[in-house]
């Protein structure tokens, strides 16, 4: 599905379900709607990064996380994260829920990333097969690596990889799988 036809959920702060919106819509506007980001990480401990395909209409060339999107109306978020890894990098891995966070990120063009993200954590597993579309490289990296380089050079990453790096709760979460 093209993003013109994608629909996102809009939602409160408390994660209910207000309506639904077009994507870009929902970008231009800054309304606030459901997504999740996927972590994926190595026996190494290191995280899947992706960088994002160039014809992505925000965020373009840009460093994120393993996988993020959006739940569509009537799915699962769940079913969601499984749904978009195989897409977007071809692959399956098991993922739990470990928290949720909002933010609100200006992005470059006028469009605004105000979203309720829902944080999933699992292994990789097997090999990718990313989708050009979507995907335009992939590496691994530990935390602390990658930490210092968004500190760095923070225009080359997606806002919300740097809030979830930054949330206690992610070493928290992380513990808690067995990831680390």
């Amino acid at each position: 599905m093209n993003d013109a036809a994608e629909r996102v959920l809009l939602v409160d702060a408390q994660d209910r379900v207000l309506g639904t919106r077009g994507k870009l819509q929902a970008h231009r506007e800054g309304a606030l709607h459901r997504a999740f980001s996927l972590l994926l990480f190595d026996d190494q401990q290191r995280l899947l990064l992706q960088r994002r395909a160039l014809s992505k209409y925000h965020c373009a060339g840009l460093w994120s996380n393993t996988c993020c999107s959006h739940p569509r109306p009537g799915e699962a978020t769940d079913a969601a994260v499984a749904r978009r890894l195989d897409e977007e990098l071809g692959m399956r891995a098991e993922a739990h829920f470990a928290y949720s966070f909002q933010y609100r990120a200006a992005l470059a063009g006028g469009l605004v990333e105000h979203e309720l993200d829902h944080v999933y954590l699992g292994r990789a597993q097997g090999t990718t097969r990313p989708d050009p579309a979507e995907v335009m490289d992939l590496r691994y990296e530990s935390l602390p690596t990658l930490r210092q380089a968004i500190e760095q050079r923070p225009q080359d990453y997606t806002p919300w990889l740097a809030l979830i790096l930054q949330d206690p709760r992610l070493e928290e979460s992380l513990t808690k799988a067995g990831i680390v």
